[in-house]
């Protein structure tokens, strides 16, 4: 089967899902949104959510990332209504692969606002820790990176993770959504928006970060039809190494 595309100067789009079901169901293939491996999870405030959604989820050893709000007091916050939350990135990975020191050597080099620049409270800088381990690394990574700032000094609040709201539908693999066409071939629910691990890496490649080929060498994790991975290969070239922040 070939790729239907309708093509315009700078945007093809994808329009005929009926190629994607039929590929999907004669080749047996499904979007992996589930993978059964080990986890440990992570809570990073980086700025706007969106582009740190984006940044870890074409990470490798990253499994799945849901943005939403935590770190405040308040009750059920919404987008509208924060209260005195922050917003947050949630992260699952697999420790073989990636460690929590690694998690936090992006952390630290890609906030939207810097890290030394004092913010509101929405965007933050902030660490919520899951355990006394991700605590300890924590604390000394913060020292490691104050050091090489001197004289500036870093904002970042590190404490216990005692909460987590997960944000609206329409946050969630924000940049993914953008792909309307594709997020539906997914079969993309309120639900998977959150915990989707193909949702979870095309939110991050398809806003260019990892570059075409590390995607080429994760596709076959993912369960993408021939048509779904030319889409793909198309946009991660295109975008690959633009800004990903609000």
């Amino acid at each position: 089967m070939s790729l239907t595309i309708t093509p315009t100067a700078s945007h093809p789009e994808l329009k005929d899902l009926s190629t994607v079901r039929n590929e999907q169901k004669e080749l047996s293939i499904s979007p992996v949104h589930h993978v059964n491996v080990t986890k440990a999870t992570a809570t990073f405030g980086m700025g706007c959510f969106w582009g740190a959604e984006s940044l870890y989820g074409a990470t490798r050893g990253v499994l799945r990332t849901t943005v939403g709000y935590a770190g405040g007091s308040s009750d059920l916050p919404t987008y509208r209504k924060m209260g005195d939350h922050t917003e947050v990135l949630e992260i699952d990975y697999d420790p073989t692969v990636i460690s929590f020191k690694q998690l936090l050597d992006l952390f630290w080099n890609n906030h939207e606002y810097g890290l030394t620049t004092p913010i509101k409270r929405q965007y933050a800088s902030l660490i919520l820790y899951h355990d006394e381990e991700q605590k300890q690394v924590a604390e000394a990574s913060k020292l490691e990176e104050q050091e090489r700032r001197a004289p500036e000094i870093i904002t970042t609040g590190i404490t216990s993770k005692e909460n987590f709201f997960a944000a609206e539908a329409y946050h969630q693999k924000y940049r993914l959504q953008g792909h309307k066409d594709l997020a539906s071939s997914l079969n993309l629910s309120p639900q998977l928006l959150q915990s989707s691990y193909v949702a979870t890496k095309l939110n991050g490649y398809l806003a260019g970060v990892g570059g075409i080929d590390q995607f080429r060498s994760e596709v076959e994790t993912m369960g993408l039809t021939p048509t779904q991975r030319q889409y793909c290969n198309y946009h991660i070239e295109q975008n690959e190494g633009q800004g990903l922040y609000c």
